[in-house]
């Protein structure tokens, strides 16, 4: 029999539903073992030995023993591969060593290290693996935002490990680093865990960190080794190279063992339910992925269900309790949602309970995707795509780490990229994996840090290389615009303000948002400031573990929302309009009477007003007028202009060109992550029949975050591939005249008038018939090829700017 057989039933409606799309076998994966290095200390093997760890995978040797001869290093495998230790192995048996040394000195100078992880809750996984080992040198500690105040200064003069993450050590740790100046001194690693999260504005922000640290750590005479550990990836060496600032070896090869996974691509069935634009509905993923849920949990199957938004993690928690509620009164208790904005203790206490297994079923966000230790999941459910096969690939493997067989299913959304990849199995797993973009000389993120790097030692001259060829002009620019100042020696912060307060590192705009209780003033969470528009604007849905509330009033000056408790069988959905301008178009390709474009483009946005949808059918129930202030964004974009005579001489008339033009664009904001490492929420898109910059009919696809991201610059080198796909994911879905599985957008600020589906295809099959013989899009006026021709697909949670007027994010 095979595997699937026996799995697939669990998820419901027998053995072959016909929600079942494909079925694809991971195989199971023995392991390969070799000795422990020569080099490592007895004591720090005998530390694993206890815990029954009597070998290293080969991977693991591999890796620590180019970390262990200098060398910066990434580890690249999959997931529940052992990167940890392969990183340990170096670090603790250094710090090991060295703190031995320390016994017979006056002066403690042993080695320490510093880890960095994405999130606090990987550290603190982390930290208890390492306390595990009972190695009694080891010093290991947690500083975060959650760190008593009374043992930090305990931590920096005495830890030999810090656990720390890039937000702390921004606003922490470098701005005063002369407390830490003995850590400095004997810094000897530095440990980049889940490097691969590390992309788009997230990831420029943090390669610049890196910069910084490493001059903090030159300027007390350290010279740290940098291991990475990552998800498998497209060129490890390269992307993470480009994080540190430098030359890196890649280990890639798992020897790990793994037991076998079965992964069903699912795709919810049409109901009767018609649309804004009259074509039937598809079943909403989070109606679909609460039942797969609540059917895993009934047969007691550990599940973990995995979607990106915040709201959707709390909405397939709710309406699973309640069905299994109807099941036996003990299962809707162990049930819950998992994400961030929860407080500290509410998160460990989450966790603790998917260990142990009083929690049967978790419904998370990509919190939990990380490398947290949690042993045991027999199935995991992806409710949407989630941006990049090595995220799909991440937390599918969450499945299984015990050696059992698993059961994984991605369950597409109504969305033009799901359809395409449950329709198209082998765009997932006959590619390799992506590559991470980011862009660390982005003006919009490389001038705060270079102000925030003068306030923690002034920049010197010969300093300016270590941020990139950008950064002398940028420097001259700060200057006149009287952020530093110009001395010989170099370049000066002279502000009383905090210089790492111009600094958001994971996202562009505001601060946080308090979401505040109005009858008890409870501090529920928080929020980014730029969803605030969004998902906090007065009369929006807020679920908070499963309690609703809605809000009063969004305070954006004193960032805060002021929430009352409801049930509201509905949740809301912000719209708006945009209006963009070409400021500069800096790489051009003509395609006949094609022009692509690749440049600069300001956006303007206006959150105009809310719809109210039903929680479970999706349907609209109403919508109300906002009144907040619009916003500015100068970003990337990549735009085509195509002349009329084309769209005439191929049939369609002029008075089809808009809905044409916006059909298509719709459909090729849902593909672009198939060729970029973007997240679907950081695009935005315009679509016009005649744009007052270009004068003929183009359509816009911008990056979501001021001077950009890298996503729309990869569009533009993988253009066609890009509209290849995007053209057959519209003449593959079954629908008559659109739908969301194809051309429409569930945030398009003109309710998807006009779309034109057949007009779509022809458009850019116009496009592709323009384009020259085997080009990718790009331009060679620089004599370099940027497009490595790899297919890739989208990336992080990131933060949602939107669009709208024929032009919205998807």
């Amino acid at each position: 029999m095979a595997l699937h057989d026996s799995l697939i039933p669990l998820l419901g409606g027998g053995a072959e539903p016909e929600q079942l799309v494909h079925v694809h076998e991971i195989p199971a994966r023995q392991a390969q073992t070799v000795p422990w290095p020569q080099w490592v200390h007895p004591d720090v093997i005998s530390a694993y030995e206890r815990l029954g760890v009597h070998l290293p995978w080969r991977h693991q040797a591999e890796a620590a023993e180019s970390a262990h001869s200098g060398r910066h290093t990434i580890i690249s495998t999959g997931t529940a591969s052992g990167k940890s230790l392969a990183y340990q192995l170096p670090v603790l048996d250094e710090i090991h060593r060295t703190a031995l040394d320390d016994r017979i000195s006056l002066e403690p100078t042993g080695s320490v290290a510093l880890y960095l992880s994405p999130t606090k809750a990987l550290a603190a996984d982390q930290l208890a693996a390492l306390n595990a080992l009972h190695l009694p040198t080891l010093r290991a500690e947690t500083y975060d935002g959650d760190t008593d105040p009374g043992a930090r200064r305990w931590i920096r003069d005495h830890a030999n490990m810090v656990l720390a993450n890039p937000d702390m050590l921004h606003f922490g740790v470098l701005p005063n680093h002369t407390w830490w100046a003995r850590f400095f001194r004997r810094l000897k690693y530095v440990i980049i865990d889940e490097a691969h999260s590390y992309r788009g504005v997230f990831g420029s922000n943090v390669a610049n960190l890196m910069r910084r640290l490493r001059r903090i750590c030159a300027y007390y005479g350290a010279d740290p080794v940098f291991i990475g550990a990552s998800a498998t990836s497209a060129d490890p060496a390269q992307s993470f190279g480009r994080l540190i600032g430098g030359d890196v070896h890649a280990v890639t090869h798992d020897y790990s063992p793994h037991g076998a996974t079965t992964v069903a691509l699912w795709e919810p069935q049409l109901t009767e339910l018609k649309g804004e634009n009259g074509a039937r509905e598809r079943r909403t993923v989070i109606a679909e992925t609460s039942d797969l849920l609540a059917n895993l949990v009934s047969a007691q199957v550990r599940t973990i269900a995995f979607i990106k938004s915040r709201r959707g993690a709390e909405a397939i928690a709710t309406i699973t309790r309640r069905l299994l509620d109807e099941v036996h009164p003990s299962l809707p208790g162990r049930v819950a949602a998992y994400r961030s904005g929860y407080l500290p203790e509410e998160r460990r206490e989450l966790e603790n309970q998917l260990r142990s297994g009083a929690l049967l079923g978790i419904a998370s966000t990509s919190a939990l995707e990380l490398g947290i230790d949690i042993s045991g999941l027999d199935a995991v459910l992806v409710a949407g795509w989630p941006g990049t096969r090595a995220s799909l690939f991440q937390q599918i493997g969450r499945a299984g780490r015990s050696g059992q067989d698993a059961l994984a299913a991605f369950v597409a959304s109504d969305d033009p990229l799901d359809t395409y990849l449950v329709h198209h199995p082998e765009a997932i797993f006959d590619i390799s994996v992506e590559a991470t973009v980011f862009d660390p000389s982005n003006p919009y993120v490389l001038g705060p840090h270079l102000c925030a790097a003068a306030a923690e030692l002034p920049l010197t001259p010969d300093e300016r290389g270590l941020f990139g060829p950008t950064a002398a002009g940028l420097l001259d620019s700060l200057v006149a615009q009287g952020y530093l100042r110009r001395r010989p020696a170099g370049w000066f912060w002279t502000h009383a303000e905090s210089a790492a307060s111009m600094v958001n590192l994971r996202a562009a705009g505001a601060g946080p948002i308090n979401i505040v209780e109005s009858e008890t003033g409870t501090l529920l969470g928080t929020m980014d400031g730029a969803q605030s528009q969004y998902q906090a604007h007065t009369g929006a849905v807020y679920v908070h573990q499963g309690q609703t509330f809605l809000v009063d009033e969004l305070n954006e000056a004193d960032h805060c929302a002021m929430v009352t408790r409801a049930n509201p069988e509905f949740y809301t959905q912000a719209r708006d309009i945009t209006q963009i301008d070409v400021m500069e178009a800096e790489r051009t390709s003509q395609w006949g009477e094609v022009t692509v474009c690749f440049g600069t483009v300001k956006v303007t946005t206006q959150v105009v007003s809310f719809q109210r949808k039903a929680l479970v059918s999706n349907e609209i129930l109403g919508e109300e007028p906002l009144d907040l202030e619009a916003k500015e964004l100068f970003t990337k974009a990549v735009w085509f202009i195509i002349d009329e005579k084309l769209l005439l001489g191929a049939g369609l008339a002029a008075a089809d060109f808009p809905g044409s033009l916006h059909a298509a664009e719709h459909a090729s904001i849902g593909m672009l992550p198939l060729v970029a490492t973007s997240d679907r929420w950081d695009i935005g898109g315009v679509s016009t029949a005649l744009h007052a910059d270009t004068g003929k009919p183009t359509i816009f696809v911008y990056d979501g975050h001021p001077g950009g991201a890298g996503f729309a610059e990869r569009a533009y080198e993988a253009a066609t591939v890009w509209l290849t796909a995007t053209r057959d994911a519209i003449r593959s879905c079954e629908c008559d005249g659109g739908c969301p599985s194809c051309v429409q957008s569930p945030k398009c600020g003109n309710k998807n008038n006009p779309l034109d589906k057949k007009g779509a295809v022809t458009l850019i099959d116009v496009l592709l018939d323009s384009a020259p013989d085997g080009s990718d899009g790009s331009d060679s006026s620089d004599g370099t090829d940027r497009s490595d021709g790899t297919v890739r697909s989208a990336g992080p949670d990131g933060n949602r700017v939107s669009a709208g007027s024929a032009a919205e994010l998807r």
